[in-house]
């Protein structure tokens, strides 16, 4: 139970059960066995009373009360302790999946109504299948408890069976094999009396002041006892602004409640203070976030490599491959070593049909380099490219190397191209060939303006153009009288000077 204000969950306030299941046997044997050492015998005794609160044989609401029955009958003194002690026993059965609290507000009052919504405990197969409270029982009773718990909950099978291998047949007949219903007539009466006297619920949970990630309960319940940092943690179940700053970097870098109890574990985290130091947090939790990406990738190439090999074992060799035609439109040119080999068509029916691995094949005389398979086959199971998509990309790097280009072709300039392909989400082979295609032009544009643009060798500035008077082939030529008047005009120019000097 989240309780920022004390005064919000008094002895005053109201409050109501409500629970549909009844305990059996087993149910009372879960709760002292596995449940009590857990929690304790004070929260259990506290969920009893609360089931009580119901007739054994219904189910559905309690009558409303005031809280004051349930600190007079447990016998906790109405103050802020006995608040705060009736809270953390009310935290610790919601912890462990046995209650829900919820917390309504009456506008017409001014004031909260408190439900307590309880849960059956869990069947002997449930409990022991769900990891953190086998764990967490672990930790309270030991290894040995557990196991022996686990052995007095359990009838084992009959001696005769034990070793037997038994071919087992579901031989039980079904519903429709014996009973028949009249489907022809629909009682309406019958379905609106059913819902009107159907218990209604209401869906109405407190605001979460934390958000949508991790709470308290699930951080401490994992953390480690021994750690010095655990002090800092409690601290985050009071301190929302804290665990706001925690639950940003969850949120961020994907993080689950083991990972982020690895990481508040470690030095550097908390201040002296016990305040959260987010770039350190932020820091770490990108590096695990980083590295898991990596894993994740190298599980996806080995799924990818299992899964090829499996279709190729459990393919039909006779049946017939079946081939995509190329629309004339988006073909591409035959590079250099090929014209002698095949002509556009089949070129470009290899493109668009054949695995990348033969393609590049094609392009090796030799065996294919190890880089080579190793980027494509990256791009090919964790990119997930489509097939003809990496031939076009192969095509395309192949042609900047036989045009002589300066580019080297690496793996990180290669899956920047792939994901730039993704971005642009270019997932055929159509698309493939006009994205080449419009990385030519772009290419082709920035090589003219570079050989147009001539810069200083130490400003750095671009050399404006300057415009040059240039010979024309049909300029005409000067007359006799032109020639006198332009002669006569020199003469008076330079008589000036002369004068003026």
């Amino acid at each position: 139970m989240r309780m920022t204000n004390f005064l919000h969950f008094t002895e005053n306030h109201r409050y109501c059960v409500y629970r549909d299941f009844c305990l059996s046997g087993l149910d009372d044997k879960m709760l002292g066995s596995i449940y009590q050492p857990m929690v304790g015998a004070f929260a259990v005794s506290l969920y009893r009373l609360l089931v009580s609160h119901v007739p054994v044989e219904k189910v559905g609401y309690s009558a409303i009360e005031q809280q004051r029955r349930l600190f007079l009958t447990l016998g906790l003194d109405p103050s802020e302790k006995g608040r705060r002690y009736l809270i953390e026993q009310t935290s610790k059965l919601e912890a462990v999946g046995l209650l829900q609290t919820s917390r309504m507000f009456v506008p017409e009052t001014d004031d909260h109504v408190y439900e307590y919504e309880l849960q059956a405990p869990l069947s002997p197969a449930e409990f022991f299948n769900t990891q953190h409270l086998t764990l967490l029982l672990r930790d309270k009773v030991g290894k040995f408890a557990v196991l022996s718990l686990r052995e007095e909950l359990w009838s084992k099978e009959p001696l005769e069976w034990s070793g037997i291998s038994l071919n087992k047949e579901n031989i039980s007949v079904p519903f429709y094999d014996i009973f028949e219903l009249n489907t022809h007539v629909i009682d309406y009466e019958l379905e609106q009396a059913l819902e009107e006297v159907a218990v209604s619920r209401k869906s109405i949970l407190p605001p979460n002041p934390q958000g949508d990630g991790l709470n308290y309960a699930d951080i401490i319940l994992r953390f480690p006892r021994e750690s010095r940092n655990r002090v800092f943690v409690e601290r985050l179940r009071y301190d929302h602004e804290q665990m706001g700053i925690v639950n940003y970097v969850v949120r961020k870098y994907d993080l689950s409640t083991q990972d982020l109890c690895r990481l508040l574990d470690e030095d550097g985290i908390f201040t002296e203070h016990g305040e959260v130091v987010l770039d350190d947090l932020q820091h770490k939790a990108s590096l695990h976030f980083r590295q898991g990406m990596k894993m994740q990738e190298k599980r996806q190439i080995t799924a990818g490599k299992v899964i090829a090999l499996h279709q190729e074992m459990t393919a039909d060799p006779d049946e017939p491959v079946q081939e995509h035609a190329v629309q004339t439109e988006f073909y591409v040119e035959v590079p250099a070593q090929f014209q002698s080999k095949c002509d556009i068509h089949q070129y470009n029916m290899m493109l668009r049909n054949e695995p990348y691995t033969r393609l590049l094949q094609t392009f090796f005389p030799g065996s294919v380099p190890a880089q080579f398979l190793d980027i494509f086959e990256k791009i090919d199971l964790s990119y997930k490219l489509p097939g003809e998509v990496i031939n076009v990309l192969i095509h395309y790097l192949m042609s900047l190397i036989a045009a002589g280009g300066e580019q080297r072709i690496n793996r990180n300039f290669v899956e920047a191209i792939a994901s730039n392909m993704l971005l642009k989400q270019v997932n055929s082979y159509e698309k493939a060939v006009q994205y080449i295609r419009d990385q030519a032009k772009m290419k082709g544009k920035q090589k003219a303006t570079t050989q147009r643009t001539r810069t200083y060798a130490k400003g750095g500035k671009v050399k404006p153009e300057i415009p040059v008077a240039l010979e024309s082939d049909q300029g005409e030529a000067v007359s006799d009288e032109e020639f006198e008047e332009m002669m006569r005009f020199a003469a008076e120019m330079q008589a000036g000077n002369k004068k003026g000097g």
